[in-house]
């Protein structure tokens, strides 16, 4: 990102890894055998990427792509940046040590369907948040201000990725602006890249693995020929009518 220019992209859309490896005893387990969660790729890890770094260290680190994220939006763009709320030492993080200086507009919460907990002593985590941080001159599109700030999407679960985005969430995202070039940092599967050229936005994507970069590129291949935006749109569509 250090190496683009002021100003040159529309939306930033973009989910970091949570650094959820490291942990006070509260963390994904790998030795989770059983239900829903057993053998979810999550439990792996990423690839190129352990996912755990000392606490202050990654929330600095996130700090600077933020501040990078910002500087690259035009006047009238806006950052939606995904992350999951976590309890260390028995205290809820917010991840205030993230965006402690960053514009947030609003908070959005992404109801997921279940969820992962191995600790006792709190209930079941069923939702994460996207942190909406604009320039002053963003506005959403006609209409997108009719959506409520609680979104349920169902968490993708055919994806080699430890944790993909669902497209439908991305559609929600960037179809509620007028965005032309969309920037994901963090591309991971290529959900981002994807949704954005189904919607015919420009997709800019950075990615650290080579795995995923390669899935990325055959995944956008097998997109040109059908659509998986095309598929969310036509369900949805026999959903509202019934």
């Amino acid at each position: 990102m250090r190496q683009m220019p002021d100003k040159c992209v529309d939306l930033v859309v973009t989910s970091p890894p949570y650094n959820l490896k490291n942990s006070t005893g509260n963390g994904m387990s790998a030795n989770t055998k059983s239900g829903k969660w057993a053998g979810n790729p999550l439990q792996n890890g990423y690839s190129h990427y352990n996912d755990n770094i000392p606490a202050d260290e990654y929330a600095e680190w996130q700090h600077n792509c933020l501040r990078e994220m910002f500087r690259l939006l035009k006047d009238d763009g806006a950052i939606f940046y995904n992350h999951k709320w976590r309890v260390q030492n028995g205290i809820i993080q917010d991840r205030k040590d993230i965006i402690r200086d960053l514009p947030v507009r609003q908070i959005i919460i992404w109801r997921r369907k279940g969820g992962i907990n191995f600790n006792p002593g709190y209930f079941l985590p069923t939702y994460e948040v996207i942190y909406m941080i604009p320039k002053p001159e963003f506005k959403l599109a006609p209409k997108a201000n009719a959506f409520g700030d609680v979104w349920e999407f169902t968490q993708e679960m055919n994806n080699e990725h430890p944790a993909p985005f669902p497209v439908a969430l991305i559609d929600r995202i960037i179809s509620s602006t007028t965005a032309q070039t969309i920037l994901d940092p963090f591309s991971g599967s290529g959900t981002t890249a994807i949704t954005a050229l189904g919607l015919k936005r420009n997709f800019i994507g950075i990615e650290l693995s080579p795995d995923y970069c390669k899935n990325s590129e055959a995944r956008i291949e097998r997109n040109k020929k059908q659509s998986e935006l095309l598929k969310f749109k036509t369900l949805s569509l026999f959903q509202d009518t019934e």
